[in-house]
């Protein structure tokens, strides 16, 4: 008897809070690129969890330029599918399931912005605040005595244990949960809950089996292994890729690089082909650089040929 098919299921996840830039539809191609090469299926997922910032303009500026730049999704967005929906904003009782599940190993948080900036806050090597544990130990009486003036967050309570996994780029990683993360926010006070549980939850549920994305996530992946398990949830493998970085700012690429937008490309007159020619160039799959498809990038793709160093591209 042979073996089940393995159905490959990557996805393209972004937040709708501006138009897209090179920086995005780099990761977007990538991510194509992997999935497509198995011969499987590419997902778009929009990730407009932040009521603040998500206009569903931009999201459907995300699927204009997707359409241009010839990156055809088989399921998701306004197309829609069998895990419909595609939409963070429109799973929120799915989230609520499955945070009312690991409820116990929650608890109310009352810190405020500024306590978690202040000097005397725990701080990691690279800069990131990481959380004391202030509330950890709240009675039920403090609790129920704060929590009528003030909404809580709550966070996961994470224990002192090595979380490790093999990236497809970056190879063997290893963190501890507690020494890295602190305990980290699964639902902000406004209700809305956190990326690190939404975006676990929402690839299990759409079976998506890879996920490529920009390395600036790489550390982020041993939060969601924790949260797949915690959830008996199956995780996909992780790719994690170098970023585009500004040429003028020396930092990654952002929409303050308004050169390099979508809009800006578009009505400069750049082509999808010169777009996709210039990157593949600078990501070793063209030994020159040419006007090519997205299509015609799927046999040359090699995740052994992707450099690991961020890549500096001109930005005015």
């Amino acid at each position: 008897m042979n073996p089940p098919k393995i159905i490959h299921r990557g996805r393209f996840a972004p937040s709708p809070t501006g138009r897209m830039h090179l920086g995005n539809v780099y990761c977007a191609l990538l991510s194509y690129l992997s999935v497509k090469s198995k011969g499987g299926v590419w997902v778009l997922r929009i990730e407009d969890l932040d009521p603040q910032r998500s206009k569903p303009d931009f999201a459907k500026w995300i699927e204009d330029d997707l359409q241009w730049l010839g990156l055809d999704w088989d399921e998701g967005g306004s197309k829609g599918g069998t895990y419909a929906p595609y939409y963070q904003s429109q799973r929120t009782d799915y989230y609520a399931s499955l945070f009312e599940k690991i409820g116990q190993q929650t608890y109310p948080c009352f810190c405020r912005r500024a306590d978690l900036l202040a000097a005397s806050a725990p701080h990691a090597s690279d800069g990131r605040v990481l959380y004391a544990g202030t509330c950890r130990g709240l009675s039920s009486d403090e609790i129920m005595h704060r929590i009528v003036t003030q909404m809580p967050a709550y966070r996961l309570c994470l224990p002192h244990q090595e979380v490790s996994f093999v990236d497809g780029l970056y190879g063997y990683q290893s963190i501890d949960l507690q020494d890295f993360y602190g305990d980290f926010v699964l639902r902000r006070a406004d209700g809305t809950y956190a990326y690190q549980l939404a975006v676990a939850a929402d690839d299990a549920a759409m079976h998506i089996t890879e996920v490529v994305r920009g390395n600036d996530l790489l550390s982020s992946t041993p939060a969601q292994l924790y949260l797949y398990k915690l959830l008996g949830l199956q995780a996909p493998s992780f790719t994690h890729v170098p970023l585009l970085m500004s040429s003028k700012s020396g930092e990654r690429l952002s929409k303050r690089d308004g050169s390099l937008s979508m809009e800006a490309l578009r009505l400069q007159g750049v082509k999808p082909e010169q777009i996709w020619g210039m990157l593949a160039h600078k990501i070793g799959l063209l030994r020159q650089e040419e006007p090519i498809s997205a299509k015609d990038l799927i046999p040359l793709y090699d995740v052994n040929k992707l450099p690991k160093e961020n890549i500096v591209v001109y930005s005015e």
